[in-house]
């Protein structure tokens, strides 16, 4: 049985897209190619001959997908305290639009963190990866890291873990560990979960009688925050971008309806909940 592009004229040469798309040099594309680490629309490519149509193949090196399309912008920004999470606001806050004005192109945010909360944010022109990401049934793993007043106990812990009862249903965090010692009155906790139910993570720490005082998303899927300072933001690597849109391929991929909710809710998250981001 032949594919669709097996004697197909048009369309461009795979290593050329795919060094078209920042993965290597040709030379190196075809050296990927002939060892069979290219697949195409599911398929291993080793024909330095192919030709596919950039704009509808779906190409992965290695298992991970290689974005084809050299428009589509992904940028990681580091947000700082006291910015909302949207492109204007009717109150004149300061807003994303400053950093989008800085990509020169039309971006926007991948969910939301509130005023209060710093820390990971992903910028994108790839408004279906972004729905995707952002959609709070999906569950994407966020990890955050929380001062909280008071010391800590193993009990509150094993809370958090268990599940705690809000008022729009109980939550459970997927990891909670204490980082470091507590010191001043204050402990650090990093807390991971992928509910998508409004300012989750200071809601659940302070059901357990420890308030929030200062909250950071460190990760955000595949993507960790590293040393990128407060207000700083950059491109994501080509790694980078290729394990993002895996989470999406997978997300759709385990897709249980028509109407994009897949068959794993988020874990502790009650139905009719909004779609926001937790922070």
């Amino acid at each position: 049985m032949t594919h669709p592009w097996d004697e197909r004229p048009e369309g461009e040469r795979l290593q050329k897209v795919l060094a078209a798309a920042g993965v290597a040099s040709r030379r190196v594309c075809e050296q990927y190619i002939v060892e069979g680490r290219v697949s195409v629309d599911g398929r291993v490519v080793t024909e330095l001959g192919t030709r596919i149509d950039p704009a509808t193949a779906e190409v992965e090196v290695d298992g991970v997908p290689v974005q084809l399309d050299v428009g589509k912008r992904y940028l990681m920004l580091n947000k700082p305290k006291g910015v909302v999470s949207s492109m204007s606001d009717e109150q004149g806050r300061p807003d994303l639009s400053r950093y989008a004005e800085q990509v020169g192109e039309r971006v926007y945010n991948v969910g939301r963190l509130d005023a209060e909360t710093t820390g990971l944010l992903v910028l994108t022109n790839d408004g279906e990866l972004a729905n995707v990401l952002a959609h709070p049934s999906y569950g994407v793993e966020k990890t955050y890291l929380a001062t909280v007043r008071g010391v800590v106990k193993q009990e509150a812990l094993r809370r958090l873990r268990q599940g705690v009862e809000l008022d729009d249903g109980p939550i459970a965090a997927d990891r909670v560990r204490i980082v470091g010692e507590p010191a001043g009155g204050r402990t650090i906790v990093e807390i991971t979960l992928h509910s998508g139910r409004n300012r989750i993570v200071r809601r659940m720490l302070a059901a357990v009688g420890h308030p929030v005082i200062d909250l950071v998303r460190r990760s955000f899927g595949p993507l960790h925050l590293g040393s990128l300072g407060a207000g700083r933001m950059r491109d994501l690597t080509k790694v980078e971008v290729g394990a993002l849109l895996a989470l999406a391929r997978d997300a759709k991929a385990h897709d249980g309806t028509a109407h994009g909710a897949p068959s794993r809710p988020a874990r502790g998250k009650a139905s009719g909940t909004k779609k926001r981001d937790p922070r």
